[in-house]
């Protein structure tokens, strides 16, 4: 059997159920009987309940509810169910249904007879009757003094701190108890002053952030950006990296200390004629410096430091240049170079084919260009920009891949190849000749050289000089050394300089012919031969020319 109001099933309320008992609502019905709240139910003013709105049906309408077949869970509720069309448990005491309070349910006819009683009739019905086709509000329950009237009347809810829901709770459970109105509601404290404080504060400080960020953008727009004044002093060196923009220079420059901001820089960039023909490079600068002084000085050379490595130079060049620059000892870099050589980046193609005959392995890698190179920085630093050139270069050119195409056994011959065109070709106009003439040379069928390529550039490479007669063919055949080609069949056994982009693309697009030989006879002629005869001859013009015949 479920209570009344507290099931949440279909099964209607039996009067045998312990709840009630039978005060109140008449004797037991007979199986099979009428429902013992048809006709004209008992009622006993004298027996009613203490609490009228403890969901007991005869609170508000005695034994009618029988009478009309309804059906008290769905209507009712138990505790915590809606009371929608059901009993107002608030605290305005309005009539539950619109007919008139003398039928409270509406001019309905009866369900099962037509005389209905009216219990409105006696003073001690409840709630009061009220005078015949006359409806009056229900009154406003009077608070109590310190009484808090909560959200519902007046009071944000915000205001109201925590715990509104188990208030209402215990509110409602309250009116319930002690009638409609007065004491339902337990007084609340008052907690808007903290709250209020909080709101107060953070929205002060919200205004406070928008007004400074808004001064900042305002500032950033429209203001006059900080910078210094005047040409600065004390000295200060910064290194621009390539593809560098005007924020980025003026970022590194304020890093620095030249500049003081670099809205500043930019700006005195953008005015000044030739501010966008500012180079990546090491400046040597002064500290605080306006930003005006600061775009002249990195525009004039005077405030340029960098290492400009020439064509064909080989690396002892190098070494000597940047050991001069970091004011280090003579040989250092050096060092760095020869013992540190597998940590500066070379591609791996090159890595895996030197061999222990070479005598640099950064040879052919310290690709020729312009190098920030000041006080300060680390020879493998400088070092790891001149790799990291050449390599992205070779890549670009397409020098791995034209190994097999050219006959060649892997990518670092190719650029052995290219460094013996840039050191043996005298004027980039003949270097894609020069470059037939070497592959020509290195086929082993050919009865010209018979393999062996006889330059002299290898010879001075070798001996760490550069000379234009370094002897009799007989001396040098004798000298026994990977990189003498007047005695070794091929290629050396790597790169005798660093070459240049023509003579990179020249070893790998060499012209068609058959010359194995060539000489320059003036200051821009060389002459190519397909035999010695002929190469015997061009040679003859050579020494006419030198002896101005």
């Amino acid at each position: 059997m479920t209570e009344y109001g507290r099931g949440q099933g279909s099964e209607p309320w039996h009067p045998e159920d312990p709840l009630y008992g039978d005060g109140g609502w008449g004797g037991q019905a007979p199986a099979g009987g009428p429902s013992p709240y048809g006709g004209q139910g008992q009622y006993h003013p004298q027996q009613q309940p203490q609490h009228p709105q403890q969901g007991h049906p005869q609170d508000a309408y005695g034994d009618y509810a029988g009478q009309q077949g309804y059906a008290p869970q769905a209507q009712y509720g138990g505790p915590g169910q809606p009371q929608d069309g059901g009993w107002d448990s608030g605290a305005h005491g309005q009539i539950p249904y619109g007919g008139d309070p003398v039928d409270p349910y509406g001019g309905q006819p009866g369900g099962y007879a037509e005389e209905r009683p009216d219990f409105y009739g006696t003073p001690d019905a409840y709630p009061p009757p009220e005078p015949p086709g006359q409806r009056r509000p229900a009154p406003e329950p009077e608070p109590e003094e310190g009484w808090d009237p909560g959200p519902d009347q007046g009071e944000h809810a915000f205001f109201a701190g925590g715990g509104d829901d188990e208030d209402d709770g215990l509110d409602e459970e309250r009116g319930r108890g002690r009638g409609r109105g007065r004491g339902g509601r337990k007084p609340k404290k008052k907690r808007n002053g903290c709250a209020c404080l909080v709101v107060t504060l953070v929205f002060a400080g919200g205004l406070g952030g928008v007004g400074y960020f808004g001064y900042q953008f305002y500032q950033d727009r429209f203001g006059t950006a900080p910078d210094y004044s005047g040409e600065g002093s004390g000295q200060a060196t910064v290194d621009i990296p390539k593809n560098s923009g005007g924020y980025a220079i003026g970022q590194k420059l304020k890093e620095a200390g030249v500049v003081k901001s670099v809205d500043a820089f930019v700006s005195a960039q953008g005015k000044h004629p030739k501010g966008q023909s500012i180079q990546a490079g090491v400046y040597v600068l002064r500290k605080h410096m306006s930003a005006q002084s600061a775009v002249e000085l990195m525009l004039s050379p005077k405030s340029r430091n960098n290492l400009i490595i020439p064509e064909g130079k080989r690396n002892v060049w190098v070494y000597a240049n940047i050991d001069e620059r970091l004011n280090l000892k003579p040989g250092t870099t050096k060092d760095v170079a020869h013992r540190e050589w597998k940590k500066l980046g070379l591609p791996q193609w090159a890595s895996a084919n030197l061999g222990s005959d070479v005598k640099d392995p950064l040879e052919g890698f310290l690709y020729p260009s312009s190098y920030p190179v000041a006080k300060g920085q680390k020879p493998e630093d400088v070092l790891k920009k001149m790799v990291a050139q050449a390599t992205e270069k070779y890549e670009e050119l397409g020098v791995q891949s034209a190994a097999q195409r050219l006959n060649l056994k892997n990518p670092l011959q190719v650029v052995t190849v290219a460094s013996l065109v840039q050191a043996e070709g005298k004027y980039k106009h003949d270097f894609e000749k020069v470059a037939t003439v070497v592959y020509n040379r290195l086929k082993t069928g050919n009865t010209e050289t018979y393999g062996l390529l006889d330059f002299d550039s290898t010879v001075n490479y070798l001996k760490g000089q550069s000379k234009l007669a370094i002897g009799s063919v007989d001396d040098l055949r004798r000298i026994s050394d990977p990189y003498n080609t007047y005695k070794i069949k091929g290629l050396p056994p790597g790169p005798i300089g660093n070459p240049g982009e023509v003579a990179i693309k020249s070893a790998l697009h060499p012209a068609k012919g058959n010359w194995y030989y060539f000489v320059s006879v003036s200051e821009d002629k060389t002459l190519f031969a397909e035999t010695n005869e002929e190469q015997n001859r061009n040679r003859e013009k050579y020494l006419k020319e030198q002896n101005g015949q």
